[in-house]
């Protein structure tokens, strides 16, 4: 059985940002009474809780303190998002509906490997339309890293190595991909051009999934000959 797992931001859908800062933003102020900003962060693949910690040592917040209020900054941001969530299927990128179809299909177990916190990234795939299709998840208070996100994410799914296909459009989810030993399909539908996600080691490096050929190899020709 092959399991599929897919990031959120700048893969599944883009311009999804600005309520998800303002929660991470709000979820500091409530726990500490400070105002902080993500300016200057590179939040770009990165994990939540990494976004968070940053975001009080720029702001002046002791590392004693930052350690002590992590995780009801975590907590707190993940109350405050659905609150602000708009719809989000216009943010949907070309060809994701289709290829999640695709998947769906097949019978194969389909994932979520995110720096998302678990709530804030469940409801940006509901308001986009996309929850159906996604029946487990790995999300950033779960883990320290993208690497042991996904290695929970492969045991939720019941694979393990090449079973697995990680579909992510950041260096992180490269980086996560091969320590795993898992099959890599880069969407350059982020922030990182596709020579540089090819250069990384991506298996495939596609544009978009706006194209029913790519679509076919993000899922694979052994999977479409068994199917």
């Amino acid at each position: 059985m092959k399991v599929f797992l897919f990031d959120i931001d700048g893969t599944l859908m883009r311009g999804a940002g600005e309520q998800h800062r303002e929660a991470l933003v709000g979820g500091i102020q409530e726990v500490l009474g400070v105002r902080t900003s993500v300016d200057g962060i590179p939040v770009h693949g990165m994990l939540d809780r990494d976004i968070l910690a940053q975001m009080m040592a720029r702001a002046g917040v002791e590392a004693a303190t930052i350690r002590s209020a992590l995780s009801a900054a975590m907590e707190a941001a993940q109350r405050i998002y659905p609150d602000y969530c708009p719809d989000l299927v216009d943010k949907v990128l070309p060809g994701v509906r289709e290829a999640l179809s695709e998947i769906r299909e097949l019978g194969y177990p389909i994932g979520l490997v995110t720096g998302n916190l678990s709530r804030i990234g469940w409801t940006k795939v509901e308001r986009a339309g996309l929850k159906p299709f996604f029946s487990f998840g790995a999300f950033a208070e779960m883990g320290l890293t993208r690497t042991e996100l996904m290695r929970l994410a492969m045991e939720q799914g019941g694979a393990a190595g090449r079973n697995v296909t990680h579909v992510g459009d950041a260096p992180s989810d490269v980086e996560a991909a091969r320590n795993n030993g898992v099959r890599m399909v880069a969407v350059a539908t982020g922030l990182t051009p596709a020579s540089e996600l090819e250069r990384l080691g991506a298996d495939v490096v596609l544009t978009d999934l706006s194209r029913p050929v790519d679509r076919l190899r993000l899922i694979g020709e052994d999977s479409l000959a068994g199917a």
